[in-house]
């Protein structure tokens, strides 16, 4: 799928499952300052033309602020700032956390790309070397959760 036919995909869905409402330009610039990195294009344009959060596997990616909570967290600056204020953990400053699977198990987005590399989080065999790529970027990841072919990110190595 385009970018484009995924922010209408998700716009429609949105209207249908009554997901929380697109965010305005001002609260994108409280998240890329919060996280010091611009977010991916793709995330951008759902977050302001589609919904704040909600959409995406299951339940839905955590959203910006003022969207609903997911889990424990209730935006992705949230989840970013605990991470980064841990002492005992080394994730990068430029992942944002937007998907939890469950057993400690997340979804990442690198910001140092405008493509959105998509990493996964699994502290199961150990924390040292819990973040890993997944071999996608975030619009072949969005593809993949609206084709409802995203399964749980695993170590192929």
């Amino acid at each position: 799928m385009t970018e484009d036919e995924i922010v209408q995909k998700v716009a429609e869905i949105a209207r249908l499952e009554d997901l929380p409402a697109p965010v305005g330009p001002d609260v994108i610039e409280e998240v890329e300052e919060a996280i010091g990195f611009p977010l991916p294009s793709l995330l951008k344009r759902l977050y302001l033309e589609a919904a704040n959060g909600g959409f995406g596997p299951e339940e839905g990616i955590l959203g910006a602020p003022g969207g609903e909570w997911n889990g424990d967290w209730s935006d992705i600056i949230d989840i970013h700032n605990a991470i980064q204020d841990d002492e005992d953990d080394t994730t990068p400053p430029y992942f944002v956390w937007i998907y939890e699977w469950g057993c400690g198990i997340w979804s990442l987005i690198d910001c140092r790309d405008p493509s959105g590399p998509m990493w996964a989080w699994d502290p199961n065999d150990g924390i040292e070397n819990a973040a890993f790529p997944t071999g996608m970027n975030f619009t072949q990841w969005m593809t993949r959760a609206l084709s409802d072919i995203l399964d749980i990110p695993e170590r192929t190595v």
